[in-house]
């Protein structure tokens, strides 16, 4: 692969008190990696050299100004802060907080600008970050407001790609947020990704109930009749392969889940408690619908384990490569999409 062909990756540092870095740092100790993109981390050069030197690490950290100057084969550094940052490992901080909104700031607006084409973004500590800048309940929400579109996160892995009706939602709020726009804007959503994205011509997408055994027929609640049925038979109606409600218990328990191409929980834990029972550590955050590809590993900060040398690389190295395919697949689509509409007007 030349040079001038390997994609730039802006990688955001997440908590730096985590082990955000440590996963970025022994992705990149293997070589090959360099093979199939050129990484670019949003930092400062001081904050990786900590960590590389906890690590006992011999890898090599390039500086540079700006992502204009990026060197290929290496792990650049982009600083983005200047002043000296008190790293406690594995204790999160006002500080490392603060750093960890500058990582992603300056990420974020390097991809918007198509600096780097995709973004991988390690565990931030959704309490510490949190400022007048940084209102949000997590990356997807961030990102939702800096970018094109409106998201819907999406939990994958080889055998299952898990989205959510509703996201960082409390408990009590669920069911008055379920409505009938919403569960057809996210399947929407879905549909399109999974079109797009993945390259799948027919997506089947399977959609899970709310209440227990769906409600029983309005036994235990009336939600899945009332909205969520009736819903996806009017989706049906487009011609959209979609199905359910599915008691969450039983679509997990029976695998079922590999029978469809997507699936759609309505809530945040009745899918994550699911998919991480399945895939955790190997799973993949993919923000779908956005004009952007953002992805990250499954997991969070782990302060427990945090400068232990201890944290398993392996989810955030499929987020890489589950970045990297989703560009080259969404830019195949616009190929496709744009000599098909050739073709139309010819004909």
């Amino acid at each position: 692969m030349d040079k001038e062909e390997k994609i730039k990756v802006g990688i955001s540092i997440g908590d730096l008190n985590g082990i955000g870095l440590e996963v970025i740092l022994k992705t990149f100790e293997d070589k090959r990696m360099f093979d199939f993109c050129t990484p670019v981390l949003f930092a400062s050069q001081k904050a990786v050299l900590f960590h590389k030197k906890a690590l006992e690490s011999e890898l090599r950290i390039q500086e540079v100004a700006s992502v204009d100057r990026v060197v290929h084969g290496k792990l650049n550094v982009v600083s983005v802060w200047k002043d000296d940052v008190a790293i406690s490992l594995g204790t999160p901080t006002k500080e490392s907080g603060s750093a960890a909104l500058l990582s992603l700031e300056a990420a974020t607006k390097a991809l918007k600008e198509n600096k780097v084409a995709v973004l991988i973004t390690a565990p931030i500590s959704k309490d510490n970050i949190q400022s007048e800048t940084f209102d949000f309940v997590g990356h997807t929400e961030y990102l939702e407001s800096k970018l094109e579109g409106e998201s819907l996160m999406i939990l994958m892995t080889d055998s299952l790609r898990l989205g959510l009706i509703t996201g960082h939602v409390p408990v009590s709020k669920i069911a008055e947020t379920i409505t009938k726009e919403l569960i057809e804007k996210k399947v929407g959503i879905m549909y399109d990704t999974l079109l797009k994205d993945f390259g799948i011509d027919k997506p089947k997408i399977a959609v899970l109930g709310l209440n227990p055994h769906c409600g029983d027929k309005g036994v235990i609640g009336e939600e899945d009749d009332a909205v969520i049925r009736p819903t996806i038979e009017h989706i049906q109606e487009s011609g959209k392969l979609v199905y359910g409600p599915y008691a969450a218990d039983g679509f997990f328990g029976s695998e079922k889940y590999k029978q469809f191409d997507g699936v759609l929980a309505m809530y945040h834990d009745q899918g994550l408690v699911g998919f991480k029972s399945i895939s955790f550590g190997n799973g993949v955050n993919f923000t779908a619908g956005l004009s952007e590809i953002r992805t990250s590993p499954d997991h969070g900060t782990a302060f427990e384990i945090a400068g232990k040398n201890e944290a398993d690389a392996s989810s955030f190295k499929e987020a890489l490569f589950t970045a990297l395919k989703i560009f080259k697949t969404r830019k195949d689509y616009k190929i496709l999409a744009k000599n098909s509409l050739k073709s139309r007007k010819q004909y």
